[in-house]
């Protein structure tokens, strides 16, 4: 096999497995080569296991010399958010607090990926306790963008972001409690998807709050996370949250017609409530053309304003927090980087009242929203309402000063997908779409973002550090 491998989608990597045409410890070899070369500029990883990798990669040619490949997972690089419980290897959450923490049991979608043949290459940077960043006085540095290393790669799944854009992966895992597996995905130009809530087990995750935590997979293509998510997917009866349903083929849509399907677009969540820069207006109506060509029917939805969804997300995500971290944060809060120890202590500041007539209002929301949707397939808005930032410029209280235009879908716990939609004029960095299904509706999700991917040329565009 020649070329880059680690520019090889996991369908792809897959299909050429299968064939016998690409071995997994040559790819694998060549995804650590890439981490090697990169990960001084991009600080991708917290904790880097390539021995593990090659080991996990050597097992998984044996087996599918002798029986084939489980499936389309079997054999490919994957990385981990440091939130995710690995036995035997560090799970620490980028955090002082928990430096020498080795869980002794992996954590059940962790299972799940090594079950489906998937080779893990070490755990991936993340904003302290999926909060806190990008900060600059935890044990390692945060993580950049490889669009432009000078640039935040958004959170808190980071270094996910990085290492899936930057090839040293091709497909890692993130979490999601208000936007952190679709802002990194959007400024890095991945799709990433936070499945509908209790789709995928959370547990042998730590949690930042569990009534608004997802996980889910993030990947250079939207058909490649689906893969991933199908292999993530399965009831687990250890996690109360986890819903049991019936898994479908997440895939079994995708090269389906979309003409017909209806797409309601949510102007005033990225025109007015948080206006959104030039470059993602643009890519926005441009996405909007797309659809149309391929026969969409698009509507113009209005929901609850912006800033309602964001209070109160932020208010359940704060009181959650607080006392999750309560007890360490009053014995060792030297142990927390400063900007996750501010912004979890503002969970301190809420009363039971408050967060009572959060989850008063979240129903009431996720109401408005269910009857918004009749007759709709997806809601579409901005992934990001803007691109990266300056790794060094990120406002502690970001998420305080603007409403998220996330947030919306982890209050109501419906399927949301972030894919790339462009690049900036002048500085090149993506620009990204957000797509929103009816719960427990991935399949059509993925099949209207893999429309739109199919019928636009960016994921032909990799970041220039690459060729460089």
């Amino acid at each position: 096999m020649t070329g880059d491998l680690t520019l090889l989608t996991i369908r792809e990597a897959s299909t050429l497995i299968a064939e016998r045409k690409l071995s997994p410890v040559e790819l694998t070899k060549a995804c650590i080569a890439r981490t090697e070369a990169l990960d001084a500029t991009l600080s991708t990883y917290v904790a880097f296991t390539p021995e593990l990798a090659l080991e996990a990669a050597e097992a998984a040619e044996v087996e599918i010399g002798t029986s084939g490949p489980r499936g389309p997972m079997h054999g490919i690089p994957v990385g981990l958010k440091d939130i995710y419980d690995t036995a035997g290897v560090a799970t620490t959450a980028h955090s002082n607090l928990l430096k020498s923490r080795v869980p002794t049991e992996d954590a059940f979608t962790v299972t799940k990926l090594r079950e489906s043949g998937a080779v893990i290459t070490g755990k991936l940077g993340t904003f302290e306790f999926a909060i806190g960043g990008p900060s600059f006085d935890l044990f390692t540095l945060p993580a950049r963008n490889p669009w432009d290393p000078a640039r935040t790669t958004g959170g808190s799944s980071s270094g996910s972001g990085a290492a899936v854009a930057a090839g040293m992966v091709l497909g890692a895992t993130g979490s999601d409690t208000g936007g952190s597996i679709r802002s990194p995905s959007s400024l890095c130009g991945l799709a990433g998807i936070k499945p509908t809530y209790g789709l995928l087990s959370r547990r042998g995750i730590l949690p930042l709050s569990q009534s608004l935590d997802h996980a889910g997979p993030m990947c250079w293509t939207v058909e490649d996370a689906a893969l991933m998510l199908q292999a993530m997917a399965g009831h687990d009866p250890l996690d109360p949250a986890c819903a049991d349903v019936a898994v479908p083929d997440f895939t079994e849509k995708l090269d389906e017609t979309v003409k017909g399907k209806t797409i309601g677009v949510i102007r005033h969540f990225h025109e007015t409530d948080h206006q959104a820069a030039p470059p993602v207006l643009a890519a926005i109506e441009q996405a909007i053309a797309v659809y149309r060509s391929l026969g969409c029917v698009i509507k113009e939805v209005t929901l609850p304003p912006l800033m309602d969804f964001a209070a109160v997300g932020l208010i359940i995500m704060s009181s959650e927090a607080f006392a999750i971290h309560e007890a360490d944060l009053r014995a060792t809060p030297e142990l927390y980087g400063e900007i996750a120890r501010d912004r979890i202590s503002m969970g301190g500041l809420l009363t039971g009242g408050d967060y009572v007539q959060a989850l008063r209002r979240r129903q009431e929301l996720c109401a408005a929203v269910a009857e918004a949707m009749i007759g709709i397939d997806v809601l579409l808005t901005a992934g990001s309402p803007f691109p990266a930032q300056p790794i060094d410029k990120v406002p502690k209280w970001l998420m305080y000063q603007k409403p998220s235009i996330t947030m919306p879908f982890n209050v109501t716990g419906l399927p949301a997908l972030a894919l790339c939609a462009g690049y900036e004029p002048g500085t090149g960095l993506p620009v990204a779409i957000q797509l929103v299904g009816h719960p427990f509706a991935e399949t059509t999700v993925f099949q209207l973002g893999h429309a739109y991917e199919q019928a636009t040329q960016w994921r032909a565009t990799r970041p220039a550090l690459l060729a460089a």
